[in-house]
């Protein structure tokens, strides 16, 4: 009997370390994610322009009715922005999407990263954690109830790049000054009148980004070839990424959307919209 009260102390010792040894894990996270979103934040600039349309009158037809949408005259131009959204990320594919309600809290700072940190699912089913880039490292990092990880990447040349095409991307959605020529973007012509096309570097970092247009310039989509091993095969390579942008509003001078559904394979049979976001409040970043 007393070998077995032994083992079993010892057993509970084990189950106790382990679970701490995740605590401390799951919090070393945090403090990372924390000390990144601070960065972040110190990203915005101490002064802004205001924005004159004058700026943009040289830029392709399709990029000029662009900017002229998505940003009053007069509006400062910031370029760090944080955002509130609710909505549902699909979990499984595109035959058993298994979307979950979740709410998230982003920053983003274009081109220098981003921080989506979110919560999902419910119940004894819940992911937490954050997706991000910053300071020249990305990660991913979720937790299944707090205290299992499920999925951690990062730290690589591959995963810096695509969390780079998700910094271009969302730029369009909500972050429209950091896309103006004056921060080094570069607007190309294209053979369509409702398509702009620009290329956003960032140190070795490149990524183009095409925006469908409305004739007032509403943003309708936006798309990209983004390096991805989202596949069965886990190879990195290039493949279409892209959202459907709806539902906009003015948030101080600037009218972003508050729907945005998107994924991979956009534009093919295979798309799966897995991100289905709503958002709830944009605001934009002083130093």
């Amino acid at each position: 009997m007393a070998y077995f009260g032994v083992a079993a102390g010892l057993l509970l010792a084990l189950v106790l370390t382990g679970v701490l040894a995740m605590q401390a894990w799951r919090l070393a996270d945090n403090r990372a994610m924390d000390t990144a979103w601070a960065w972040l934040q110190s990203q915005a600039p101490a002064t802004v322009e205001t924005f004159d349309p004058a700026m943009v009158e040289g830029l392709p037809d399709a990029a000029r009715r662009y900017f002229l949408y998505t940003i009053a005259p007069g509006t400062p131009l910031h370029v760090v922005s944080e955002i509130h959204m609710t909505g549902e990320l699909g979990l499984g594919d595109k035959q058993a999407p298994g979307y979950r309600p979740m709410r998230a809290h982003q920053i983003l700072a274009p081109p220098h990263g981003f921080i989506w940190r979110i919560r999902a699912g419910s119940g004894f089913m819940q992911l937490s954690g954050s997706d991000g880039m910053a300071n020249g490292r990305s990660w991913t990092r979720f937790w299944l109830n707090g205290t299992l990880p499920v999925a951690r990447a990062g730290s690589d040349d591959n995963h810096l790049r695509s969390s780079f095409g998700r910094v271009a991307g969302e730029a369009a959605f909500w972050t429209p000054a950091g896309l103006l020529p004056q921060h080094g973007v570069r607007w190309e012509e294209t053979d369509e009148p409702n398509l702009a096309r620009a290329v956003i570097t960032h140190g070795t970092l490149e990524q183009a980004i095409e925006i469908a247009v409305a004739e007032d310039g509403r943003p309708i989509w936006v798309q990209f070839q983004r390096w991805s091993n989202a596949k069965p095969e886990k190879e990195w390579r290039l493949q279409p990424f892209g959202g459907y942008l709806d539902d906009f509003r003015n948030f101080d001078g600037f009218t972003l959307p508050t729907r945005v559904d998107g994924g991979n394979h956009f534009g093919t049979e295979a798309y799966f919209p897995f991100f289905r976001a709503r958002v709830e409040e944009v605001r934009f970043l002083f130093p």
